[in-house]
């Protein structure tokens, strides 16, 4: 994913290789955007016609929501729209695959944890 935090990031991984180091590179993908009023973050990576739903939690229309990629149920990748406080745990729940729980019918869903 092209964006300047690869640019940050993979630089060292790359300078341990060519000290012969054991090296990987493991982040997420990861990109921010500021478009106006709406500022957006995404981490993970949802390969379109590779994921089978896509779940908002928080308020779209007031533009302050965060959105999931799942395949099989499991987290792909989640962006946070003007609400930043939740990357990490959008991270942790893309990073470790985790399985979407639903919130109970009429209630919006617990906000996301990483377990």
């Amino acid at each position: 994913m092209e964006h300047w935090a690869n640019a940050v990031h993979q630089p060292v991984v790359a300078a341990e290789g060519m000290m012969g180091r054991e090296a990987q590179y493991d982040r997420l993908p990861y990109f921010y955007s500021d478009q106006y009023d709406v500022a957006m973050e995404y981490v993970g990576f949802a390969d379109p016609g590779h994921y089978d739903q896509v779940v908002f939690r928080g308020d779209v229309q007031g533009r302050r929501f965060t959105a999931f990629w799942l395949a099989g149920g499991r987290v792909l990748a989640g962006m946070a729209v003007n609400t930043p406080d939740v990357m990490d745990d959008l991270e942790g729940v893309a990073r470790d695959r985790a399985h979407h729980r639903r919130g109970s019918a009429g209630r919006p869903a617990p906000p996301v944890r990483r377990r």
